[in-house]
C-alpha cells in the first residue's frame, strides 16, 4: 500500500502552495480518492485559504474540522504547557479518522507565521514521522545566490536525516533563470539517495492579485466582478497629486491607492482606461473609509462591465499604502489562470510518477469504483471505438450519448426515426452534433444487410422478403453494423428486453472460435475493490462443460480490465466434504476449467464466505491461495448469480456495470430496462474496450 506524502516549506516563503496544488491533482487523478490534512491551521482565519482552495477545485465533501488537527493557538498552549505528546496524538487521531476516509492524504505542514517560526521544521518532521508519511521539503530558492540554495539545502536535509525521517524529495522552489543550469547540474541525482528537484521562479506567480488585496485588508468591493478581482498587480501608486502629474505616473498593472473623495483621480482612472495612450491598470483602492460622491456612483453603475476593481477600505491612505506592499500573492479556486500556470511549471519540472512509484512501497491493490471508471475511459479514448446504440429516442440513451461525446472517449451511431431523435435531442437541450443517425426503414444500408442475413440464415427457412424485414429492427440493423466492420460495438436494452439484444448476436456475430458457450459477467463496484461475478444474466443452468467455460471466460475478462484473476467456482460446499449432483457439477467444473487454463488460480468448489474472508478462509481452506482473496466469482446457475449479484448491489451499496458479454466474436453487450444514464456510460465505455482487443473476451 502507497505511503501518505507530507509536503512541508523547510522555511517561511517557500512557496510550498504550488507544490501541493501540483501534488493533488495528480494524486487526484491516478490514485482514487485523495484528501488533504494540516496538522496545524491559523487561528486568526475562518477557513485555511490552502485547505479552501483544495476542497473547492477537488470537491472534497469532509466538514472543515475534520482536515486539519487543530488550531495555532491549541498548539501554542499544549506546547506552553509541557503537552507536546498530547499535541501529536491530537493531530495523530484525527489524521488517522481522515485516513479512513480516503486512499491517499496529502498532508501539508504549517505556515511559519508565528512566534515560534524557528522551530517549526523540527515540528514538521515530528509530525510527518508519527503520521508516517513520507517527507518532501520546499526550500526558498528566491533571492538567494547558488551558494546560499546549496549550505540552506544540506543544513535542511541534515536536519532532517538527525530526525530519521524518510525522504521522499527535496524541492527548490523559484530558483532564479540565471542559475537553474549550474544549479541542476550540481543536484543531479545520485542513485540510491532522495531526488532534489528544481522549480524556477515565475513573476506571475509571485505578483499579487486584486483578490488577494481585497482579502487581506478587509476591503470592500465598491465595483467589480470575479474577473477583475483576478488580475494581476505589478506595482503600488498613491494619488495625493494633481490628475495632470498623477497620470504621468500611471503604469501598466498598477493598484492606484486614493482617498475616497478623490474624484478627479477616480474620473482621470476609468477616462485612462479605454485610452490607447495610457497604460491599463488593474484596481483602485480608495482610503480613509471616504465614499465616492452618489452622481460618482451612479456613473459608474451606468458603465456596464467594469474596466477593473474598485475597492474601499477604512485605513488612511499611508497606512493602506503599507498594508498593501506587505500583501502576498495565494492561489484561489476561482483564478484558473493562475492554477494553470503553477501546474505547467511543476509538471514540467518535477517527475511526478516518478514520485508515486517511489511512494508505492508496496502496491496498492484496492480498486475504487471511481478509479475503474477512470481507468476505463482512459483506455477508450487512447483508441477510439465507434459503437452503435440501437434505442435512439430513448431519453436516457441520449443523454449518455452527450457525456460519452463531450468526455471524447467513442464515437457515435444512435438508430430510429431521425426526425424523432432530432426533435428529442432539441427538447432535452442536448449537445450531440458529433454523433451519427441512421434510420433503418429508409438507410442505404439495408438492402445490403438484408443480402447479408438471407446467406446466413436462409438454411433456417429465412427467404430474402423476410431478410429485407428483419433489417428494419433497430437490433438486427445495429448488429448488422458491427458484423460488417461500420461499427466495433453495439449496446442495447434500455428499452428492448436480453434476447431481443442478444439474438441478433448469436445468429450473425456468433461465438468465438473455441468458445463452448456465449455468457456474462458484472464488475461489482465496492468501496474499495471491484470483483467480477458470473454469469448473473444469461445460462439458466449450465453443465459442467460450460460451466468451466464461464470461469475461463470470466478469468480472461478480469484480466483485461485490470483485475488479477482469482477465481472462486461457488457451492454450498466447500472442499471435497460435500455430496450431491449440485456440487458434484462445480467439482468437475473445476478441473475442466484448471485443464483448460493451468495459468489461472481456480479453486472450487467454494462457499463464498470462504472466497472472500481470509478468517473463514484461514479454517476451510488454509492452503488455497484463492480462498479469501477470491476477485472472480463463478456461480453455478443463473438463479443463484442474478439474486446474488443483486442483494450485493442493494445491501453494500455497490455498482454493478453489466451484464458484459463474452464470447462472442465482436462486442454487443445488453442493459438492464432499469439502467441509469451512468450504467449507459459505463457499459459503453467498456463495449469500446473490448473492442480494441479485436474482439470480445
Amino acid at each position: 500500500m502507497a505511503q501518505d506524502l507530507y509536503v512541508t516549506g523547510a522555511e517561511q516563503g517557500s512557496g510550498k502552495s504550488v507544490i501541493v496544488l501540483a501534488m493533488m491533482e495528480y494524486f487526484s487523478g491516478n490514485t482514487g480518492k485523495a484528501g488533504i490534512f494540516r496538522p496545524v491551521t491559523r487561528s486568526d482565519e475562518q477557513h485555511d485559504q490552502l485547505i479552501h482552495l483544495i476542497t473547492q477545485r477537488y470537491r472534497i465533501d469532509s466538514p472543515y474540522e475534520d482536515l486539519y488537527g487543530c488550531s495555532s493557538d491549541v498548539a501554542r498552549r499544549l506546547i506552553a504547557e509541557d503537552r507536546y505528546d498530547e499535541l501529536l496524538k491530537q493531530i495523530l487521531g484525527k489524521y488517522r479518522r481522515l485516513q479512513e476516509k480516503y486512499d491517499r492524504v496529502l498532508c501539508v505542514g504549517t505556515d511559519y507565521s508565528h512566534a515560534y517560526a524557528t522551530l517549526e521544521f523540527d515540528f514538521n518532521t515530528d509530525v510527518a514521522n508519527n503520521l508516517g508519511c513520507l517527507i518532501m521539503p520546499v526550500v526558498r530558492g528566491i533571492g538567494r545566490s547558488n551558494a546560499e540554495i546549496r549550505d540552506a539545502t544540506a543544513g535542511f536535509l541534515k536536519s532532517v536525516q538527525e530526525r530519521n525521517c524518510d525522504v521522499l524529495a527535496t524541492v527548490i522552489n523559484g530558483v532564479a533563470r540565471s542559475q537553474f543550469d549550474e544549479l541542476k547540474t550540481q543536484f543531479a541525482h545520485t542513485p540510491g539517495t532522495a531526488p532534489v528537484y528544481l522549480v524556477p521562479e515565475e513573476p506571475a506567480l509571485s505578483r499579487p492579485t486584486v483578490g488577494d488585496i481585497t482579502r487581506s485588508l478587509g476591503a470592500r468591493v465598491i465595483y467589480g466582478d470575479t474577473d477583475n478581482l483576478n488580475r494581476e498587480i505589478t506595482h503600488y501608486t498613491v494619488a495625493a497629486m494633481q490628475v495632470p502629474d498623477f497620470l504621468d505616473h500611471l503604469e501598466a498593472g498598477g493598484l492606484v491607492i486614493t482617498p475616497g473623495d478623490r474624484a478627479d483621480i477616480i474620473l482621470a482612472c476609468l477616462m485612462a482606461y479605454p485610452s490607447t495612450a495610457c497604460p491599463q491598470i488593474s484596481g483602485l483602492l480608495l482610503s480613509g473609509g471616504l465614499q465616492p460622491a452618489p452622481q460618482l456612483v451612479k456613473l459608474l453603475a451606468g458603465l456596464g462591465k467594469p474596466p477593473f476593481a474598485v475597492l474601499g477600505t477604512d485605513g488612511d491612505t499611508f497606512t493602506t499604502a503599507m498594508q498593501v506592499n506587505r500583501v502576498s500573492s495565494t492561489l484561489t479556486a476561482e483564478n484558473e489562470h493562475k492554477i494553470a500556470a503553477a501546474l505547467g511549471l511543476v509538471e514540467a519540472h518535477i517527475a511526478l510518477p516518478e514520485l508515486e512509484r517511489m511512494l508505492a512501497s508496496e502496491r496498492d491493490t484496492r480498486v475504487t469504483p471511481l478509479m475503474f471508471e477512470y481507468e476505463l475511459a482512459q483506455r477508450a479514448r487512447k483508441n477510439i471505438q465507434h459503437i452503435v446504440l440501437p434505442e435512439g429516442s430513448e431519453e436516457r440513451i441520449l443523454r449518455a450519448a452527450e457525456i460519452l461525446t463531450l468526455r471524447g472517449v467513442v464515437r457515435l451511431t444512435l438508430l430510429g426515426d431521425s426526425a424523432e431523435i432530432q426533435q428529442k435531442i432539441q427538447a432535452l437541450g442536448l449537445h450531440l452534433d458529433g454523433v451519427d443517425i441512421i434510420d433503418p426503414l429508409n438507410s442505404e444500408l439495408r438492402e445490403r444487410y438484408a443480402d447479408t442475413y438471407y446467406t446466413l440464415r436462409q438454411h433456417k427457412g429465412i427467404s430474402r422478403e423476410m431478410a429485407f424485414d428483419t433489417m428494419a429492427d433497430v437490433s438486427y440493423f445495429g448488429t448488422m453494423m458491427v458484423h460488417h466492420g461500420q461499427a466495433d460495438g453495439m449496446v442495447s436494452g434500455a428499452v428492448h428486453t436480453t434476447q431481443h439484444t442478444i439474438r441478433p448476436a448469436f445468429e450473425i456475430i456468433k461465438t468465438r472460435p473455441g468458445t463452448a458457450i456465449v455468457s456474462s459477467v458484472f464488475f461489482m463496484c465496492l468501496e474499495d475493490r471491484v470483483l467480477v461475478y458470473g454469469d448473473c444474466a444469461v445460462n439458466p443452468d449450465p453443465d459442467a462443460r460450460q460451466l468451466a467455460d464461464i470461469a475461463v471466460s470470466s478469468a480472461d475478462t478480469a484480466h483485461q480490465f485490470g483485475v488479477e484473476p482469482r477465481v472462486a467456482m461457488l457451492s454450498y460446499s466447500t472442499g471435497a466434504s460435500g455430496k450431491g449432483a449440485a456440487v458434484d457439477k462445480v467439482r468437475e467444473a473445476t478441473q475442466l476449467a484448471r485443464e483448460l487454463r493451468p495459468d489461472v488460480m481456480i479453486e472450487g468448489p467454494i462457499q463464498y464466505d470462504a472466497a472472500i474472508d481470509a478468517g473463514v478462509a484461514s479454517t476451510k481452506l488454509p492452503e488455497s491461495p484463492v480462498a479469501g482473496n477470491a476477485t472472480v466469482f463463478i456461480f453455478p446457475d443463473l438463479n443463484t448469480g442474478n439474486n446474488t449479484y443483486k442483494a450485493v448491489q442493494r445491501s453494500a451499496d455497490a455498482i454493478a456495470i453489466g451484464p458484459v458479454l463474452q464470447g462472442l466474436n465482436k462486442p454487443v453487450n445488453d442493459l438492464s430496462r432499469g439502467c441509469t444514464v451512468t450504467d449507459i456510460v459505463n457499459t459503453v465505455v467498456i463495449t469500446a474496450v473490448q473492442a480494441q482487443a479485436g474482439d470480445a473476451p
